[in-house]
């Protein structure tokens, strides 16, 4: 992982110091691309542990096209929580519970509760765009179906792409998507994937985008017959908060390690059955976990 290093090298020796909507301030660049060769390991940082479960839930959580939290609060993954927390604290129903009290009672309620309901959803996001994009006429699309069928039958297709920008929704969402836009190439039986990343935070969010990503690449390559081939991450505002400064400056004195290995069970045939069983990242042996807080 030594294009992240370098990227994170750059931002330090060369960003911009700008003002950003959290108010914690970053330094950044704009426009950057890394390369990863799927072959030649699975791109998971080792300059610090990762959370891979989190990675994992996440994106079956996002192909579920699931937009609550319920889901991965129930299966301990808290990535998300800050959000909805910060509307619930701000509203006459909060009565001085914690982001961690919170959840429990999120984790404790019914999913067709009330109170699930109401605060834990985040709107129309990830999950939702890439299932559900609503139509002029009323109607849906479900782009990953549509991309699966896509890949299998029109393999040649510069049109293998989906968004999860939608201008229309934006206001709706707890956060706008960070990651807007992928598309995908096959070539020579391996498939692609590029992403286009309007904002990204450099220190906790990128090392769970790549992966993802990966991840996501990996399990459609086989779905659809073919080799995972490369992950081309390009870049908007790639930044790092001024909270995070010093947690960067460790991870470049660290030396990377080997990249660990991805297995998927090879019996799914269908993208939407995954579950978290299937999914094994083998050989991973980072440095150790480095805090960070999260803006929001």
């Amino acid at each position: 992982m030594q294009q992240y290093l370098d990227l994170v090298k750059k931002i330090l020796d060369e960003g911009a110091r700008k003002a950003d909507r959290t108010g914690t301030g970053t330094t950044s660049i704009f426009g950057y691309q890394m390369r990863f060769d799927l072959q030649k390991g699975f791109p998971l940082l080792t300059t610090k542990k990762v959370y891979t479960r989190g990675i994992i839930h996440e994106l079956l959580w996002f192909l579920k096209g699931d937009t609550n939290i319920k889901y991965l609060v129930d299966n301990n993954v808290h990535i998300w929580d800050d959000w909805p927390y910060k509307e619930y604290k701000q509203s006459s129903e909060y009565k001085g519970e914690s982001i961690e009290e919170f959840a429990e009672m999120i984790k404790n309620a019914d999913a067709d509760s009330e109170f699930v309901k109401k605060w834990g959803e985040l709107g129309p996001v990830y999950g939702y765009q890439w299932r559900h994009w609503p139509t002029y006429d009323g109607g849906e699309v479900d782009q990953i179906t549509q991309l699966v069928d896509q890949i299998k039958n029109n393999p040649n297709s510069r049109r293998l792409l989906l968004s999860s920008w939608n201008a229309a929704m934006v206001e709706d969402m707890a956060l706008p998507p960070c990651h807007t836009l992928f598309q995908f190439y096959v070539s020579d039986g391996k498939l692609s994937c590029q992403l286009y990343q309007r904002s990204a935070d450099l220190f906790l969010g990128v090392p769970f985008n790549i992966a993802s990503y990966a991840l996501l690449t990996h399990m459609l390559a086989q779905v659809c017959g073919l080799q995972a081939g490369e992950f081309v991450h390009t870049f908007g505002d790639v930044h790092i908060y001024n909270n995070h400064v010093e947690q960067c400056k460790l991870q470049i004195s660290r030396e990377p390690r080997q990249l660990p290995t991805l297995e998927l069970n090879p019996n799914i045939t269908n993208i939407f059955d995954f579950t978290i069983d299937d999914i094994k990242i083998l050989n991973y042996d980072p440095h150790p976990a480095i805090k960070g807080e999260v803006s929001v």
